[in-house]
């Protein structure tokens, strides 16, 4: 079986929930902000956005890029990777 490469930088992620009680996630390389309803994970290709309800980090390993929550998940999202120095600048321009 063949594996799948992104195009961006060879590396892939996966999202599995389970029942929506439990989420793993991998590929994380930064969890910029952490909340009971919201967490978002940096991931190599953009960001995902977790909210639900009473969420807990069972396990965090930046090493690894795996991350456990636990919790009531009720929605996921992408987000698209920005470019810090772009947004920077054009901040600094306004």
């Amino acid at each position: 079986m063949e594996e799948k490469k992104n195009a961006g930088n060879g590396r892939s992620h996966t999202v599995c929930i389970d029942n929506r009680e439990s989420l793993v996630v991998t590929d994380v390389t930064d969890v910029p902000s952490f909340s009971e309803d919201t967490v978002l994970f940096t991931l190599s290709q953009g960001g995902l956005v977790v909210r639900g309800e009473n969420l807990h980090m069972q396990m965090l390993d930046l090493e690894t890029g795996k991350a456990v929550l636990a919790g009531n998940v009720q929605s996921i999202a992408y987000t698209q990777k920005r470019n810090r120095e772009k947004n920077l600048l054009a901040r600094l321009l306004k």
